[in-house]
């Protein structure tokens, strides 16, 4: 069972706190997916996650309907969490997300392992395609994230008063 790496680093002008708060409330997932995609939670925790909650979702790749459940496997406030598929599309899939202090901002870095289903024959027909379905769904995910951290920014600042 040959495993593939996926990895993407994102520079997000925002506090870390911020930025990771904004991932550990589940409703944010349907924020940072395409729209295309229809993503929908099914099933999932009403609050901030933590380690050992599931989630399930629904949504659609390449127009087919699919459903997955995620397990938070590991949880390090303000620092990383992992979600591991327990249902879903692929053989295998591990995301582990990391995030750091970096000047004013954070460095968000994503891991994720994962085995296609079908073998040799899932990895020769579809990892070219996955791969690039991945770099499509994490570039829309770091613009939407940079977007709504930005937003909130912007929020704040017009609730401050003017300084006198």
């Amino acid at each position: 069972m040959k495993r593939l790496v996926f990895e993407r680093t994102t520079r997000i002008a925002a506090p870390r706190a911020d930025v990771f708060r904004f991932f550990a409330e589940p409703e944010n997932l349907g924020r940072i997916t395409p729209p295309e995609m229809r993503f929908r939670i099914i099933k999932g925790p009403g609050r901030m996650l933590r380690e050992g909650d599931r989630i399930e979702y629904a949504f659609r790749v390449f127009g087919l309907p699919m459903r997955w459940t995620s397990h938070i496997a590991s949880w390090r406030e303000g620092e990383s969490f992992s979600d591991f598929q327990e249902r879903g599309p692929y053989k295998y899939w591990l995301h582990t997300h990391s995030f750091r202090d970096d000047g004013g901002g954070t460095e968000m870095h994503d891991r994720v392992e994962y085995t296609l289903p079908f073998g040799f024959l899932g990895r020769l027909i579809a990892a070219p395609l996955v791969r690039r379905e991945l770099e499509r769904v994490f570039d829309y995910r770091g613009a939407a994230t940079e977007a709504h951290c930005r937003q909130q920014h912007h929020d704040v600042a017009e609730e401050q008063p003017a300084a006198e």
